[in-house]
């Protein structure tokens, strides 16, 4: 059928808890059951919505699974598939019925305590605002409508299956009942604190308009606002038939009763944490430099012994040399000359890192790292994917396995006898001077980082490998402790 013809949200029956709420400081929120008249509201619920339906409806419950509400759903099916006094044409089988946790009611925090504290609470979300406030270790109603939410998509989802029910009935609490509707007709949050609860097992129906497939609420909702003007304007009617002058007694009584506001948050008792809290003494002078210079808006002073900002007693950082040969018209890219460091004076102040963060590095680490760094050099190295330097290292020449076997036969002799004038093949030697340079133009060796070597071209005729013996000493000193850079 798709789409049902009427939603029904029914609350539960009075229930234990609502009879006497210091239950709830022994008993789960979830276990609470129906008093006596809780259960003949759910039977008369069940008769009620009896009396709603057609013959051929199929029905469709999801219930709360707290106690209160399943009992409630219990008491409604008793009623309502009851044969007395007439026969009725509703079976349980043919219905269906889940218990659905996002029907739950909101949560209070577990067992609750004391009346009075729990009094003082009320009166704090009142003041706050029933839809933000958010019981301790427990929900507000703004997390019970992220709930709601989730169940209304699911909801939607299932009406597009085409035996769903005519009739879709949800059991559930006060507040989910007013929280489905603010999410469903997008009620405002100031609409939503102004509406008064649904009195226990009374029925707020959403009519389908098969016009515009719109759901058409059948209630009139009770706001506190108008409770207010009804009582307004019966004590201005009482006032009028007693001859005295309309809010006349109530002016009199505000104007000799002051108003104290109440504090909830802070310390409404006085504040004396100061007492189990001391600031450093070196933190507090900083601070109150700190907002005295931002208040007088003078430049701290730079000296080494000034009691300065935070941020101006940190020395700048120097720039970091950028050393990308990709970029040779930068000039971040030019080397600095070498600049000796002055130890007498690097002692008297604080050596900065580069990003202004103070170093732990010693100064004769810096010498010794100044002295046997490595210069890089100054001219681009075309990688094997012909982009910048050393670009492909790391990966793999595309060699034929013959190649390959060649390539390591070659360096197993260049090692075993010692000599860097071994031919390609490891032969003896005795080869053409044309094959020794077209073995030379194809397999010519990288350096350390996969490039073509610097003193060497691809198209070379001399043959020679003195490269390689450059790349056995680089690789030596990076392996080093001299040539580590960490």
């Amino acid at each position: 059928m798709g789409r049902p013809r009427l939603i029904v949200i029914i609350r539960h029956g009075q229930s234990e808890g609502n009879k006497n709420r210091e239950i709830h400081q022994t008993i789960p929120d979830h276990r609470v059951k129906l008093t006596p008249d809780g259960w003949a509201q759910a039977r008369d619920a069940g008769r009620r919505l009896r009396a709603m339906l057609r013959p051929d409806d199929t029905l469709q419950f999801y219930t709360s699974p707290y106690r209160r509400t399943r009992e409630t759903a219990e008491g409604i099916l008793e009623t309502l598939t009851s044969d007395d006094p007439d026969p009725s044409p509703f079976r349980r089988s043919s219905m269906k019925i889940y218990e659905e946790p996002r029907l739950r009611e909101q949560d209070f925090g577990n067992f609750q305590p004391c009346s009075d504290e729990m009094e003082r609470m009320w009166q704090e979300r009142a003041d706050y605002g029933h839809f933000f406030y958010r019981i301790p270790n427990g929900e507000s109603a703004a997390d019970a409508y992220d709930r709601i939410s989730g169940f209304n998509e699911s909801l939607w989802r299932q009406f597009g299956e085409q035996d769903f029910a005519s009739v879709l009935v949800l059991v559930t609490h006060g507040l989910m009942s007013r929280v489905f509707l603010m999410k469903w007709y997008h009620f405002s949050v100031e609409y939503f604190e102004d509406l008064r609860n649904v009195n226990h097992c009374e029925f707020l129906i959403m009519k389908l308009k098969k016009d515009s497939g719109k759901y058409i609420l059948q209630n009139k909702l009770r706001t506190w606002s108008e409770l207010r003007r009804e009582r307004a304007a019966l004590k201005a009617k009482e006032a009028k038939e007693q001859g005295e002058t309309p809010g006349s007694k109530d002016v009199a009584k505000l104007e000799a009763t002051p108003v104290v506001a109440r504090k909830w948050g802070g310390c409404p008792e006085g504040c004396n944490h100061s007492k189990h809290f001391k600031i450093r003494r070196d933190l507090q002078e900083l601070r109150q430099h700190d907002e005295a210079s931002a208040n007088t808006g003078l430049s701290p002073s730079k000296g080494a012994n000034s009691n300065g900002t935070v941020a101006s007693r940190r020395t700048l950082g120097r720039r970091q040399p950028n050393n990308s040969d990709d970029d040779s018209d930068d000039p971040r890219g030019t080397h600095p000359p070498s600049i000796a460091i002055d130890v007498t004076k690097a002692r008297e102040e604080v050596v900065s890192s580069p990003d202004g963060t103070p170093s732990f590095i010693t100064i004769e680490d810096r010498l010794r790292h100044n002295l046997n760094t490595p210069k890089k050099t100054t001219y681009l190295h075309v990688g094997r994917d012909f982009g910048g330097t050393y670009s492909g290292h790391a990966s793999e020449e595309d060699l034929s396995e013959s190649d390959a076997r060649e390539r390591l036969a070659t360096k197993a002799a260049r090692v075993k006898n010692g000599s860097s004038t071994t031919t390609l093949n490891g032969g003896s030697g005795k080869e053409s001077a044309g094959t020794n340079n077209y073995s030379s133009s194809r397999h010519a060796h990288a350096n350390r980082l996969g490039d073509a070597p610097s003193n060497s071209d691809q198209g070379s005729d001399d043959g020679s490998y003195e490269a390689e013996e450059d790349l056995d000493e680089a690789e030596q000193m990076d392996k080093s402790l001299r040539g580590s850079v960490y």
